[in-house]
């Protein structure tokens, strides 16, 4: 399968890497900065079972006409219109089109843009980009779910072409729940360690359990009512993640909040607030979270707008 890889950060590079040692054709789309970086220095993964470089092949757009046979989308919410469109000329009616994105809302706007196209992914994986552009997986953890929006049968092709060293590959017929589990956690770690700005341990030594069990029920409601009830082996972990004494985890949300990288609050807090508020489920937690992220980011908008009016007087 030729396999076209919409971004090369932390999560396209460390699951495109894997690809390519197993020989698999794999072709990057990603913006001209960081093809420099890969041209020059190509594309490194630092894991726990050991560093290499790989030479990649990377292009900016896509000449018409140039389809892929798979199309895995790994950017942030915030680059997936950009995607959409960038990625277009690659899509034939062949194509299918696999999202690694957390969340659901991006489910819509890609079945919106190919429909009957696009497959149900998610990734568990705790990597990073270091200060020189390459991939750094700082656990053995690498994992990737795949199966069809509609619990039919996946093309046996790609499984075929995802199993390789390095990629624990699990096809589930019914990947919707495992997303909304998914969802469901990441939004509650997100409401937690934003709304409170502090890892597991902190908050916990700070007298914060009550208010973690609340924000997990209320994640966990909203999957309920939407017909997708988080199953007692996925709760029974989140809560154990997100009770351990001492722990130093903290959300991706909050630890890009930190950084200064584009934060997917909208995507992972704001839907699920949406859905929550078309379901009748009270998330005040949620909305609590979702309001500090909103107001840092027109804080935000105002510091890098200000200079520009300064200058203009």
């Amino acid at each position: 399968m030729r396999i076209l890889i919409a971004g090369a950060g932390a999560t396209g590079g460390s699951f495109g890497a894997r690809l390519i040692e197993a020989g698999r054709d794999v072709t990057f789309l990603v913006r001209p900065r960081r093809a420099g970086v890969l041209a020059r220095d190509g594309l490194t993964l630092d894991a726990p079972d050991g560093r290499r470089t790989l030479q990649a092949n990377i292009v900016t757009a896509i000449e018409p006409g140039d389809h892929y046979d798979l199309l895995i989308v790994a950017v942030k919410a915030p680059a997936l219109a950009e995607v959409i469109h960038d990625a277009a000329p690659a899509v034939g009616r062949e194509t299918m089109i696999l999202p690694l994105l957390n969340g659901m809302d991006h489910l819509d706007a890609l079945q919106a843009a190919y429909p009957g196209q696009v497959l149900g992914g998610l990734v568990k994986i705790v990597a990073t980009l270091d200060e020189a552009g390459g991939v750094l997986q700082m656990t053995p953890l690498s994992t990737m779910t795949v199966g069809t929006l509609d619990g039919s049968a996946l093309k046996a092709e790609i499984p075929s072409a995802l199993n390789v060293p390095g990629i624990e590959l699990t096809v589930d017929d019914d990947v919707l729940t495992r997303l909304w589990e998914k969802w469901a956690f990441i939004a509650s770690a997100g409401v937690i360690t934003c709304l409170f700005r502090g890892n597991i341990g902190d908050i916990l030594a700070a007298g914060g359990e009550d208010h973690i069990r609340r924000a997990i029920a209320e994640t966990e409601e909203v999957a309920r009512s939407a017909g997708h009830a988080v199953s007692a082996a996925s709760h029974a972990q989140s809560v154990g993640l997100l009770t351990e004494p001492g722990s130093s985890f903290t959300s991706s949300l909050y630890r890009d909040l930190q950084h200064g990288d584009p934060v997917e609050a909208e995507h992972i807090l704001g839907g699920l607030a949406a859905r929550g508020l078309k379901l009748h489920v009270a998330t005040p937690l949620l909305d609590a979270a979702l309001l500090q992220l909103r107001t840092h980011h027109r804080a935000l908008e105002r510091r890098t707008q200000a200079p520009q009016a300064e200058a203009s007087l």
